[in-house]
């Protein structure tokens, strides 16, 4: 069953919706490195779209109607946005639902030390990564630094053309030969990821009254500069990384890719390419039938645990508000309102590659350029770990596709037995409601740049309305 690639199928109006899309998604990768700072993206385009805080909704003690738009943020890491329907919200929702963390590298607690005159921050690696691609780059520093008095330090260093930026050192080849014999996995070890970020040490005071404690300290003089550089900059201090949250990424925006301009190489597509493209969808619709919601979600990469994860209550508990300030407080009202809603978890795909095409099952894949990706079931293994969608659900979901002339297309992650992996909707699906896997295409998945089509995130976008219109 082949696909039209849906570059041929464009009109002029087309292009121009394609290039909006498109150009907004990159300005929203770039401002949105980490999972704080997506957050106050949608946050922030939510606002300006007339979305309130429901902390202020449920303060006020106004009841929620038909065409009122509510956000909710957990802990600044997920949010959730709701767009009241018509229909009492105990018929069910249709859900968007896709995660805004991904793949890196975090520095820990007792970060920063120096060897041989170089100082390092320690890291440990976040999520599913080849480590030997995470060398050499240059690399930028995200997060923020929460001082004892509850003063939040935004730390934001090598996005900026006059920043600096940071390393990942790797072995010279001139060396490497018993390296090089290492099986992939350990030719980079987790604990040789540490962040080089300073080489120059601090003066020494040559004053004859110079004290013991200032002269053992030039043994670490690098670091002393680096900590000194650290409060002229941000007032920290190197006790403040204990209640840090830093998180190394690529430095660098999303760039066009191709010469056609056809692609977008950027970091973070997993899965930012669905969140956006699920908030934007969110964002533009419009007097609904059924309420619309989107959820932004932390921790997907390990296991969707924590407070912020899928796993958590609190999209549970919000649903839970949002019943009482519409149809009165009702446990079993929020029950049929989780049972009756239908969800697209919306995560990226494997494209297929011609250059590994040894692990993908040709007829079972997903292609560049043919639209938004469906999958029945993902897991691995037999299907373990899986939600497999049903078939009825399956018809209505291509039903509203073609109504609204959506390009898309049903694929698996790789051969049976090459591999597999999950996505949060196994966890939805434990409220019975009806879910399925979606997405879109991507290459180098998990590297610390990756490719998309621009097709597909536009195809994306008018699926995801599809679905909030038409289910």
């Amino acid at each position: 069953m082949e696909r039209n690639n849906a570059w041929l199928t464009y009109s002029a109006q087309d292009m121009e919706g394609l290039e909006r899309i498109n150009s907004s998604y990159k300005a929203c990768l770039d401002e949105g490195k980490t999972e704080r700072e997506c957050v106050a993206v949608a946050r922030r385009m939510a606002q300006e779209k007339g979305f309130k805080d429901l902390k202020d909704v449920i303060r006020s003690g106004e009841p929620l109607k038909a065409g009122d738009k509510v956000y909710a943020v957990c802990m600044d890491k997920s949010i959730l946005l709701f767009h009241i329907g018509r229909k009492p919200l105990q018929e069910g929702m249709n859900i968007l639902g896709a995660h805004i963390d991904s793949p890196r590298i975090d520095v820990k607690q007792n970060p920063l030390y120096e060897n041989e005159e170089l100082a390092y921050l320690d890291t440990h690696y976040y999520g599913g990564i080849k480590k030997y691609q995470w060398v050499t780059l240059p690399l930028a520093l995200h997060g923020v630094v929460v001082k004892k008095d509850g003063t939040t330090v935004p730390i934001r260093i090598g996005e900026k053309d006059d920043d600096p930026v940071f390393a990942i050192t790797d072995l010279l080849v001139h060396l490497a030969g018993k390296q090089l014999e290492k099986k992939a996995n350990i030719v980079i070890e987790g604990e040789k990821l540490d962040l080089l970020i300073g080489s120059r040490p601090e003066k020494a005071d040559e004053t004859e009254d110079a004290d013991k404690e200032e002269k053992a300290a030039a043994k670490d003089a690098v670091k002393s500069q680096i900590m000194k550089l650290l409060k002229e900059s941000y007032n920290i201090e190197e006790e403040d990384f204990f209640s840090a949250e830093l998180e190394i990424v690529p430095a660098g925006r999303a760039r066009d890719c191709g010469l056609d301009r056809s692609m977008i190489m950027a970091y973070g597509q997993d899965d930012r390419v669905c969140a956006f493209t699920s908030l934007f969808a969110m964002l533009d619709v419009e007097n609904l039938e059924k309420t619309a919601c989107c959820i932004l979600v932390d921790k997907e990469e390990i296991g969707s645990v924590g407070a912020t994860g899928m796993h958590s209550r609190f999209f549970e508990n919000t649903v839970a508000e949002i019943v009482a300030l519409t149809e009165g407080e009702s446990e079993l009202k929020v029950r049929r309102a989780l049972q009756n809603s239908k969800m697209l978890s919306s995560d990226v795909s494997a494209a297929y590659d011609p250059m590994f095409a040894e692990v993908f099952e040709k007829r079972s894949s997903a292609f560049f350029a043919k639209g938004l990706v469906f999958n029945k079931f993902t897991g691995s293994r037999g299907k373990s770990g899986s939600n497999d969608a049903n078939a009825e659900y399956l018809a209505q979901i291509r039903q509203a596709m073609d109504k609204r002339n959506v390009a898309y297309q049903f694929a698996e992650l790789g051969k049976v037995d090459a591999g597999g992996g999950g996505t949060i909707a196994y966890i939805m699906a434990n409220y019975g409601m009806e879910v399925i896997d979606s997405g879109v295409a991507v290459l180098c998945m998990h590297a610390p740049w990756e490719i998309t089509s621009k097709a597909d995130v536009y195809e994306a976008y008018k699926g995801y309305m599809a679905f909030i219109e038409e289910m």
